[in-house]
């Protein structure tokens, strides 16, 4: 495992391409958030994290967005004792994603017809791609349930295992408080893998030295961050 230098407290480390790296980690998050808004329109299953927010969404009568959010902001105090640091790409996914939820919610109209139901739902998990080579490929931190689980990993609980224990937790407790479980969670299980590697081959930016490739995500696929 790489070192971590005394740096890794700043939120942006030093770099001569941060706008760039800003950029790709903003430009990501959006994409999430437009992947997670399809997904939610084509009403025919989440990713595990989703069926969770859109449980308590349903359950408490709260915006999508706003539960990404709240969420995330809560996960984060799992990451005190797990002493997990944040960066610049961790705060702006817990504000980001939320936000671009609600704004794709609102600008994409609710349909019943198959027809349209099944290419949003399609193009929401291939969007997962692109949106983690900007995201991840940047390197400017893990979004907050990543950090959990790369957290967890350090404590010698192995990677696939931590973040398979999380997620079917969240799936269960989302779907038993109403969330979309369905072929849709099915497909992005099965094409988020090679989608997220093809996409990080080709974007990744190369490693800030202050930040190890645990820290950026990288030996975990991503949640919804």
């Amino acid at each position: 495992m790489a070192e971590r230098s005394g740096s890794t407290n700043r939120l942006l480390p030093r770099s001569p391409d941060a706008a760039n790296r800003i950029v790709r980690v903003l430009a990501g998050l959006m994409l999430f958030g437009l992947a997670i808004a399809l997904m939610v329109r084509g009403n025919l299953g989440l990713p595990p994290w989703d069926v969770f927010h859109q449980g308590i969404a349903e359950r408490y009568d709260l915006g999508m967005g706003v539960v990404v959010i709240g969420v995330g902001a809560a996960v984060m105090l799992f990451w005190i004792p797990l002493r997990e640091r944040p960066g610049f790409g961790t705060i702006a996914n817990i504000v980001v994603i939320g936000s671009a939820i609600e704004l794709f919610l609102w600008l994409i109209p609710t349909s019943t017809e198959l027809w349209i139901r099944v290419p949003e739902m399609i193009l929401g998990a291939l969007l997962f791609g692109p949106g983690s080579g900007l995201y991840i490929g940047a390197g400017l931190g893990p979004g907050p349930r990543d950090g959990l689980m790369t957290g967890l990993a350090r404590r010698g609980m192995p990677v696939a295992i931590a973040r398979t224990f999380v997620e079917l937790v969240v799936l269960a407790l989302g779907w038993l408080m109403g969330g979309t479980v369905g072929i849709g969670t099915i497909v992005f299980a099965a094409t988020v893998g090679p989608n997220v590697a093809h996409f990080l081959r080709r974007w990744s930016l190369p490693p800030l030295t202050e930040i190890s490739e645990e820290d950026c995500g990288e030996t975990a696929l991503p949640t919804v961050g």
